[in-house]
């Protein structure tokens, strides 16, 4: 399959979740060998990013970083959610990885990650796979 839907369930209010290893899955069963990796998040208030996943305190530092640059404000946005809506904007909706030899292009501690900010929530994810 070159294409799909990915289902996450986040736990948390703010929350990394590594995805890397459902997408590096999608890819195996879709036999690509070089190409291109899209992968998009339809949430206003969730994100999707790439960064280093073998200390689990980088999640924590990125979380606590965004939530010092987004502070509580008297948004007019009556839902809330306000300061999750501006942490998506900053992180944005998607990301793309180069595919060669079969395999996801990150470097040697990225991982993929869906950031959610206005959780716990059942998310979805499409991805693409787009062969050379």
């Amino acid at each position: 399959m070159l294409r799909g839907t990915s289902t996450v369930n986040s736990r948390q209010q703010f929350e990394l979740i590594d995805i890397t290893a459902e997408i590096a899955a999608a890819l195996r069963e879709a036999a690509i060998a070089d190409g291109i990796c899209r992968i998009y998040n339809p949430h206003t208030t969730a994100g999707l990013t790439i960064n280093e996943g073998a200390d689990p305190a980088v999640r924590d530092d990125l979380i606590a970083a965004l939530r010092r640059m987004v502070p509580d404000l008297p948004y007019r946005h009556q839902e809330g959610n306000s300061p999750a809506h501006m942490m998506a904007s900053l992180i944005g909706s998607s990301v793309t990885v180069f595919i060669a030899d079969g395999r996801l292009q990150l470097g040697t501690w990225q991982r993929i990650f869906f950031a959610e900010f206005d959780g716990p929530r059942r998310r979805k994810i499409h991805w693409r796979f787009s062969p050379d």
